[in-house]
């Protein structure tokens, strides 16, 4: 149990920004590095061996059958029917080939490259049998991952002969005509396609992980490590340079730490491009992180305290006290990582969690935790620089504990988001819009009677006159208190704009709408019910690619759809068909399907958002959410789709441009 805190620190910073952060597909184009084939040879009257041939471009690998836990997506060949038409001789055989220390994994693993066959004997006992296999396998690059994929293939032992793709059993004619049905005939695509934007973003996502750095100077954990440690290196070296230079690596090494664990999360964002918004939007890891958020808060509160095994501290101190040098040093930066864990760990993933920014998945990440890490390395280093601004430092005290209490009533509020994603996802509407603002209402006003010394908790000191600092961030959070009671009416002053994104959309409320579109706007949920309202009311489509746990999404509805300009538009000039991809509702029975790729794999189509993310991705070659297509009833593009855009003239541009092309025509 002890260790699981230590795993909690990265999940919980993958999982707060993929809140916010929906990748996006870096080339826009499906790539298929690999090609199968396969033939069917008969040695004996029973006796036939199979051969499935891998063809793959340069700088592509394909892993073996064995592959340990932890490590990537192992080739995996099954066979449906075995035992019953044929039975299996052996195990099936790969070529031979050593082992190689993969960087990415870091583990010991057998890859192919170029070409790979593999060998599968059996014994047919039924002629007539036709043999069904599953290949099911992931390929790499030394950047990149493809998702991983299934190719099947029937063998046809009275003929001999090879089928690659599902038989007819498998494959349904309802399941053939949904796949065509999901393809749309878009005029004009060639002329609006859009081309990869470079991310952006990235100076402002490090900017908030520089705050959040910032914050984390100010807790108990860390705070009081300041000028003991830089006295050690200014007065324990044997020069004043040498400590100076040994000071200057001690924030270096701080920086990288942080930097480097953001890695990890660079593998998930190849392993397949809507990873990370499949995490934010998972019920299970909502509901995990939620409870995990309530524990951070009660341990800042002071009732327990959540660190790392000791041992693990004393394990670094050890070594660098015993190595010396500049090892020794990054032992020293490990180590305060470490023991400052019960303050640094919730804070960044809390911040980082609840910043708003553009599109750009891991690497996002990764300029977020090296804001954070600079943050923290920059005072060991501007100390030993100027030793004499270590006497204006405040004293280490009683505030220091406030600043912990404060972070644990925003970690409290920030729960709630989490369980927020899991409600709207499943639709179980326990938390409606008007409740959630109530909750953090009360978590307010719990932090404002904090502030005001009104409540108390265990490690605070004796009670002492109110300060003016106190008194300014009480009379604050008051303020923030009276922004958000308008939110819990059914008025125009509901849509609360600096807060666009964390609550629940406007139209998920405890009171009875008109519409379940965004700001009461009529949208179709379905683009089929959509596009016969279109023709029928001879309006153009806006296509909104959305999703319930999308903060950006939010932003844009209730902060550029609510401009008045812009919100007649979109009532009068269009039908609005919103489409949710992280819709977990399942599709009726009858509407469920096999979606067959032309490589002949399958994508099961269980749920809306199976059928809507496949609907984008298929016609649009995007995945990113917000995404907004303009289109007329004859599936023209009126102009290029654009994706989060939280300029409102530019937006009504855009939507302006789109309706004066179907005028002229």
């Amino acid at each position: 149990m002890k260790y699981f805190w230590s795993l909690i620190f990265i999940l919980t910073v993958s999982l707060s920004f993929s809140q916010v952060f929906t990748s996006v597909d870096e080339d826009s184009q499906v790539e298929e590095p690999i090609s199968w084939d396969s033939h069917l040879e008969k040695e004996n009257d029973s006796i036939y061996k199979i051969s499935f041939t891998a063809k793959l471009e340069k700088g592509w690998h394909l892993y073996a059958q064995d592959i340990e836990e932890g490590g990537p997506i192992a080739t995996n060949f099954t066979f449906a029917n075995a035992g019953v038409a044929f039975e299996l001789v052996g195990e099936t055989s790969e070529p031979n080939v050593p082992t190689i220390f993969d960087e990415v994994f870091g583990m010991e693993i057998k890859y192919f490259e170029d070409e790979a066959t593999f060998f599968q004997t059996i014994k047919v006992l039924d002629k007539d049998a036709v043999i069904e296999v599953e290949v099911e396998f992931m390929v790499c690059n030394d950047t990149k991952c493809l998702p991983p994929d299934v190719v099947p293939f029937q063998f046809s032992v009275a003929d001999n002969s090879v089928n690659k793709g599902y038989a007819n059993e498998n494959i349904t004619p309802l399941d053939i005509q949904k796949t065509k049905d999901l393809t749309l005939d878009l005029q004009g695509w060639d002329a609006y396609k859009p081309e990869v934007e470079e991310k952006d973003g990235f100076l402002t996502v490090f900017l908030l992980g520089f705050l959040g750095g910032l914050i984390a100077l100010l807790t108990p954990c860390v705070f009081p490590m300041i000028p003991l440690t830089v006295s050690f290196f200014t007065k324990g070296a044997k020069t004043r340079k040498q400590g100076l230079i040994n000071a200057i690596l001690y924030g270096l090494f701080i920086f990288l730490i942080y930097l480097l664990l953001s890695l990890p999360f660079h593998l998930l964002d190849s392993l397949a491009p809507e990873i990370l918004n499949n995490i934010s939007t998972n019920v299970t890891l909502n509901i995990v992180f939620f409870i995990i958020f309530i524990i951070f808060s009660f341990s800042f509160f002071g009732y327990y305290e959540i660190t790392l095994p000791a041992s693990w501290s004393s394990k670094m101190d050890d070594k660098a006290s015993s190595i010396g040098g500049v090892v020794g040093i990054f032992f020293m930066a490990l180590t305060l990582a470490l023991v400052s864990f019960s303050c640094t760990g919730p804070i960044l993933g809390s911040l980082l969690g609840g910043s708003l920014s553009s599109d750009g998945g891991a690497t996002q990440l990764s300029f977020g935790m090296g804001g954070f890490g600079l943050a923290l390395a920059l005072p060991f280093a501007l100390f030993a620089l100027f030793p004499n601004w270590l006497n204006s430092l405040p004293k280490s005290g009683g505030w220091l504990n406030t600043v912990k209490v404060v972070l644990g009533f925003l970690e409290l509020g920030l729960a709630f988001k989490f369980l927020s994603n899991a409600d709207l996802v499943e639709h179980w509407g326990i938390l409606k819009r008007e409740i959630f603002i109530g909750i953090w209402i009360l978590v307010g006003i719990g932090l404002m009677l904090y502030l005001f010394g009104l409540i108390r908790f265990p490690h605070d000191g004796p009670k002492k006159k109110l300060t003016k600092t106190r008194f300014g961030f009480g009379s604050l959070t008051f303020l923030f208190v009276l922004y958000l009671i308008p939110g819990l009416t059914n008025s125009a002053f509901a849509n609360l704009k600096l807060l666009s994104g964390f609550p629940p959309p406007l139209f998920y409320s405890v009171y009875e709408k008109d519409t379940q579109g965004p700001l009461g706007l009529k949208a179709y949920k379905s683009w089929e019910k959509g596009l016969e309202a279109a023709k029928l009311e001879n309006k153009p489509i806006m296509l909104d690619f959305t999703g319930w746990a999308c903060v950006n999404c939010r932003k844009m509805e209730e902060q550029v759809w609510s401009d008045p300009e812009v919100y007649e538009v979109l009532k009068n000039k269009y039908i609005l068909i919103s489409m949710y991809v992280d819709d977990r509702e399942e599709l009726p029975e009858q509407e469920q399907f096999n979606y067959v790729r032309a490589n002949g794999s399958i994508k099961k189509i269980k749920t809306i958002g199976d059928k809507w993310a496949t609907f984008q991705t298929v016609n649009f070659q995007n995945n990113s959410q917000p995404f907004y297509v303009l289109l007329d009833t004859d599936l023209n593009l009126l102009n290029a789709p654009i994706g989060y855009t939280p300029n409102e003239k530019e937006y009504l541009t855009w939507l302006n441009q789109g309706f004066q092309k179907v005028e002229a025509e």
